[in-house]
Formats: C-alpha cells, structure tokens, sequence
C-alpha cells in the first residue's frame, strides 16, 4: 500500500507504515524481542525471552511497551 500525496509531491507514510516502523525500531532496541501492533485490539505487543519461557506483553503506547519491555527484562 503507498502512502498519501503530501505537499511538494511527497509521499506521506500511512499509519500502518508509521506502525510497522515503529515495531521495527523497538525490535532492533531489544534484539530477540518480537513487537507488532496488533490492528483487531489496538494494542502494542511484545513477546520478550525470559529465562522461564517467553513473556507475551501488552500495551497502549509504543512507549508503555517499550517500559515494559524494560521492566520484564530487569526481571530476567
């Protein structure tokens, strides 16, 4: 999907595209943490290793996820 005209003929990123590019920035923070937005709750996820199995993390924010995401892995 492309984005939409802007001004000066450029393209604008979607809010899909901003999504995904903000996943993929959290997920090169913390390598072998996995982050998608999740369009049916709205929601930011994030499945974060643990050392007892894999944490599934749920937020509103890109930010809250990003804090939990570093709250978790302080648990260890």
């Amino acid at each position: 999907m492309t984005g939409q005209r802007g001004t000066a003929g450029h393209e604008e990123p979607t809010p899909a595209e901003l999504r995904a590019a903000t996943a993929r920035n959290l997920q090169g923070q913390f390598p072998g943490v996995r982050v998608w937005f999740g369009e049916a709750t709205g929601s930011w996820w994030a499945l974060v290793p643990m050392r007892d199995g894999p944490r599934l993390l749920e937020a509103p924010t890109p930010q809250d996820i990003r804090d939990l995401i570093l709250r978790a892995r302080s648990l260890g």
